[in-house]
Formats: C-alpha cells, sequence, structure tokens
C-alpha cells in the first residue's frame, strides 16, 4: 500500500492507520519523510500539551484524568507516553498499563508509547512527528507525557504548544535543582498531591523563583491538584487554555514557534547527515576501525570525524 491511502486513512481518523503511520516515523521507514510532507500541512488544529516532572509526581494519573475531563467534552485525546530511558524500564509500558482500566477502551481516545530503541537519538524527532500524524487525524487535544526531566524530555517539552512541569510538596532541593532548565519552559506550573504537607512551603519556593525568571508578559500559573481524587483538573484544563489564548495574541509566541521550526529543521538535518555519512558497509566497517583506533589512543576522535567527513565530500 502506498502512503497515498494511508494519508488518506489518517485523516479519515482510522486508529490502525495512525498506529501504522507512528511506526514508520519510529522506524525512520524509507517512506516516512515523504508522508510526513502530507502529513505537515493537515496539522495546526490540535492542542499539544507537553506534560514533565520529575518521576514519582504523579504525572501519568494527572494524564489520565486531563484526558477523561477533554472526553467528557467531547474532544478526541492523543496520548503519547515518552520514555528515553529504555523501552523495558517499565515507565512508558506501565503508563499504558494503568490507562488500560479506563481510556484504552475508548474510541475517542489514542494512547502510544515511544522509547529509544537504542538508535542515536530521534526519539524527540518521532515524538513530534507522532503528534503531527495525531493532529492531521483530527485528535483535538494531544498530550505528550515524558518519564523524566533529562534533557531529552525538555527538548520534547519545549515542541508543546503549552508546556505543564508537575512537582509534588516538600521538594525543596528538586526545585532548586530544577531552577536552571526545567522551570524555564514551564507555562503552568501544577503542584500535585497537594493533599501533603508542605504545598504552602513549595508554593512560596516557586513563587519567589518565579519572580527572578524573565517571562515577559506570562507569569505561569501555579495550579494545585491532587490528581488520584480528580481534584483540580479543572482547573489546570483553565490554565492550560488560559496560555494557549494568550499566545495566540503574543509577539513572543511567534519567537517561539520558530525557535521551534528552526530545532525542527536541525534536528532533521542532524540525522540525515549522520545516516548519510554511515551508509553502506564500508562506512560501518570504516566507524568500527575508528572506533577501535580511538579507544587504544591510536587515534583522536576529532581526527575520526575528519576522516569520515572527508569520504563524504
Amino acid at each position: 500500500m502506498g502512503s497515498q491511502p494511508l494519508i488518506d486513512r489518517v485523516t479519515a481518523g482510522e486508529p490502525t492507520a495512525v498506529a501504522r503511520a507512528i511506526s514508520k516515523v519510529e522506524d525512520n521507514a524509507a517512506d516516512s519523510a515523504e508522508l510526513m510532507k502530507q502529513i505537515f500541512p493537515r496539522t495546526g488544529r490540535a492542542l499539544i500539551i507537553g506534560i514533565t516532572g520529575s518521576p514519582g509526581a504523579g504525572k501519568s494519573t494527572l494524564v489520565d484524568k486531563l484526558a477523561a475531563f477533554y472526553r467528557k467534552g467531547g474532544e478526541r485525546v492523543g496520548i503519547i507516553a515518552v520514555d528515553p530511558s529504555s523501552p523495558f524500564s517499565g515507565g512508558a509500558i506501565l503508563g499504558d498499563r494503568i490507562r488500560m482500566q479506563s481510556l484504552a477502551l475508548d474510541k475517542g481516545v489514542f494512547i502510544r508509547s515511544m522509547a529509544t530503541r537504542g538508535n542515536l537519538g530521534g526519539l524527540a524527532r518521532s515524538t513530534i512527528e507522532a503528534a503531527a500524524i495525531l493532529d492531521a487525524a483530527g485528535y483535538q487535544k494531544i498530550i505528550i507525557e515524558t518519564v523524566g526531566v533529562g534533557q531529552d524530555e525538555i527538548e520534547i517539552a519545549k515542541t508543546a504548544d503549552v508546556c505543564v512541569v508537575v512537582l509534588v510538596p516538600g521538594m525543596g532541593d528538586d526545585v532548586q535543582t530544577m531552577k536552571a532548565g526545567i522551570m524555564e519552559i514551564g507555562d503552568v506550573l501544577v503542584i500535585n498531591k497537594a493533599d501533603r504537607d508542605g504545598v504552602l512551603r513549595t508554593e512560596k519556593e516557586l513563587e519567589s523563583l518565579l519572580s527572578f525568571l524573565a517571562h515577559a508578559d506570562w507569569q505561569p500559573p501555579i495550579v494545585k491538584t491532587v490528581a488520584i481524587e480528580s481534584k483540580g483538573i479543572e482547573d489546570l484544563a483553565a490554565a492550560i487554555e488560559r496560555s494557549r489564548e494568550f499566545q495566540k495574541t503574543a509577539a513572543a509566541s511567534a519567537g517561539r514557534r520558530q525557535a521551534i521550526a528552526r530545532w525542527r529543521i536541525l534536528e532533521l538535518l542532524r540525522e540525515r547527515l549522520v545516516a548519510r555519512a554511515l551508509a553502506g558497509d564500508a562506512a560501518s566497517e570504516k566507524l568500527d576501525r575508528l572506533a577501535a583506533e580511538v579507544a587504544s589512543k591510536k587515534r583522536d576522535p576529532y581526527s575520526a570525524v575528519d576522516e569520515l567527513l572527508a569520504t563524504e565530500q
């Protein structure tokens, strides 16, 4: 089957076609770039929500309840659970298992786990492409949930329309360490498990941190939730909507969109160039030989790269 019937089936919102298209981009199939060229003009209608934060913050439960809230409003929801560590770490797989109970039986919800399969990078790219496929398939809300707070997750969350950072009370030290990277990307901050002790202290710490960050005209709201009891979910949905509305009017959002577009181009370029440099058996053998020479200190990695690039010319 060519990509034309597949694109028609995707845009008709057929779940099996959506799953097949996502597998193509995840496996970097030969015709995946052609498929994405057809998908891209059909995107831009969905709201893409990135949900990130430290492990154990209750992100999966929060995602479940938020998805259920959107479903009550009659919207179709796509959920992408991203686990950069390993396909076997249990993160994404466990996340799916929790959702099997209610959401997985709902035809208006599409759930997909994405994990690194030992490939060089590409996880962020394939995640964004999966979101684009869901967008083209008519899912109005797409939630990208990341398992941790590493660089991969920050890259992925950065490409969402609205980025939600989830914290829990009693994580004062974590708030300080998160300050450098993750706090700047949060459009909405959530204190989950807000029935625990220390919630006010965490809120005050976040407020003082926010006062130091240059967030232009947007002050990220702090929403308190107890996801397991469905408390605060409506407030979270309202804060996400406010952030989206603000971005529609703000000049800064054009800069953000351009930065994301630039990042996507560079990500694709990087992957293509690496793939081109390593195409063919001879290149793979050469890489092994150079790796052995670098490992035994007979050569430095910089001149090894020079040699690989020289054969590229």
